[in-house]
């Protein structure tokens, strides 16, 4: 064994003992006194993509029961070959292992045993099981939840954290029922990361996690995030003004045989991008459609709160694909549906009563008054948003409150003193909802 490199010899030392390199290192740290090796530094040592030093070679010479000079010859071996000049220190040195190399054929097929065993406990070696992923959904369920009710930063440091976390258990090994669990545990909190920075009107970096969402849930095969992730980012494209893209998304989505309440999110998300673009009837097929998705609704969603679809936001999307629409007709539906949804979502549990889609169902409300000449009905549907705290109000309703505000500017309201005070408070609204102070972009790490 003259020329063994210590890579090489690391390996077989642990090989013979049959120790995976978490006890190895185990063994170093009790003998050090202090939990400072981990198997992967182990690991590391017999690739040789790091040389144990001096001191280090100390202890695992200890480890091992051999002579530290064995180790120091090996590492000179190792040196050698990096700077080209192996055969010469090969001939200068000569580490042998303290036991000899099987030369028999029996002690051969008891060597190849060993390697079969090793890749045995190779295989059992875990950073993730079952209880693992169980509690990590049962985490993503709490916070899917609770976004919906509770404001952003109080759930966006743990949804960063469970995330990380996530990508750091697929980055080791784990059973592979397992890997695609956390691959879809990943997609989820990635989706969620979309949300907080939609909400916040930093586009740019929802639509990064989506992409990053989309790519764990392609990895995990999942069909119902594949769908939710085109949700989002028909969603982001709705907010960004491309309204055509986010209809084809939206209808890219429903290409997914995903169970759930998704194909009602994504019907729509069509309609109301449809009707943004002016196209009537495909606002309405989707409208239609959306219906039709409910009654034949199979299977039920997997996870809670922003994962689901529920009635109550369905008839807020209505309402606005039907404000959109424009004409009398529309806009008195358009009252009906916000009015439902309201009604919906107050008589819901706290922790499923979106306060957003109560933001978003109240303005439409206000605007469909409005569009009827009700400056009275309008003033008294936006009292709920306008004396709510503006941190709890997402980008998106900041920018519908400026448009409402814009609306207001019309000529017919000239002179129209009510007109003009509610103009002022949607305007100042708007802007301490979007002021840095409510929703600080630069999000707690």
């Amino acid at each position: 064994m003259g020329d063994t490199g210590v890579g090489a010899l690391l390996v077989r030392l642990r090989t013979e003992r049959g120790w995976s390199q978490q006890r190895v290192a185990d063994e170093y740290n009790a003998l050090e006194g202090r939990a400072g090796k981990t198997g992967k530094e182990i690991g590391r040592y017999e690739r040789e993509t790091r040389i144990p030093v001096p001191y280090t070679r100390k202890y695992l010479a200890q480890v091992f029961g051999i002579d530290v000079s064995v180790l120091d010859q090996a590492v000179a071996l190792s040196k050698g070959r990096r700077s080209g000049d192996g055969a010469a220190v090969a001939r200068r040195t000569s580490p042998e292992l303290p036991t000899a190399r099987p030369s028999t054929p029996m002690g051969s097929v008891s060597a190849d045993a060993a390697v079969a065993a090793e890749f045995a406990r190779f295989i059992a070696q875990r950073n993730a099981d079952e209880f693992v992923v169980e509690q990590l959904e049962a985490d993503i369920a709490r916070l899917a939840r609770g976004y919906v009710s509770h404001p952003l930063l109080e759930l966006y440091v743990e949804i960063k954290r469970l995330r990380d976390g996530a990508f750091e258990l697929l980055r080791g090994r784990q059973h592979p029922r397992q890997t695609v669990d956390l691959y879809v545990a990943a997609a989820r909190l990635c989706g969620l990361s979309a949300h907080v920075c939609l909400d916040l009107g930093a586009y740019d970096s929802a639509a990064t996690h989506a992409r990053t969402a989309r790519a764990c849930a392609e990895a995990a095969g999942h069909a119902g995030m594949l769908a939710w992730v085109r949700a989002v980012e028909s969603l982001i494209a709705y907010w960004t003004g491309r309204y055509e893209q986010a209809a084809r998304l939206a209808q890219s989505g429903r290409l997914h045989r995903a169970g759930g309440s998704i194909t009602v999110r994504l019907a729509c998300l069509e309609a109301r991008a449809q009707a943004m673009v002016g196209n009537r009837a495909g606002a309405l097929a989707a409208l239609e459609d959306a219906e039709r998705c409910r009654g034949a609704m199979v299977g039920h969603d997997e996870v809670p709160g922003l994962f689901t679809f529920p009635a109550a936001k369905q008839f807020a999307y209505a309402g606005t694909t039907r404000l959109a629409l424009g004409g009398r007709k529309h806009v008195e539906q358009a009252i009906v549906s916000a009015d439902t949804a309201i009604s919906l979502y107050r008589g819901a549990e706290d922790d499923d009563r979106s306060v957003g889609d109560l933001f978003a169902a109240h303005v439409d409300l206000a605007r469909g008054h409005l569009l009827l000449g009700d400056l009275d009905g309008t003033e008294a549907m936006l009292g709920f948003v306008l004396d709510s705290p503006p941190e709890r109000m997402s980008a998106s309703i900041a920018r519908r409150l400026t448009a409402l505000g814009g609306e207001l500017e019309g000529p017919q309201y000239g002179g129209v003193v009510q007109a003009a005070h509610l103009r002022e408070r949607l305007q100042h609204t708007a802007v301490l909802a979007a002021s840095p102070a409510a929703h600080p972009r630069e999000l707690p790490t």
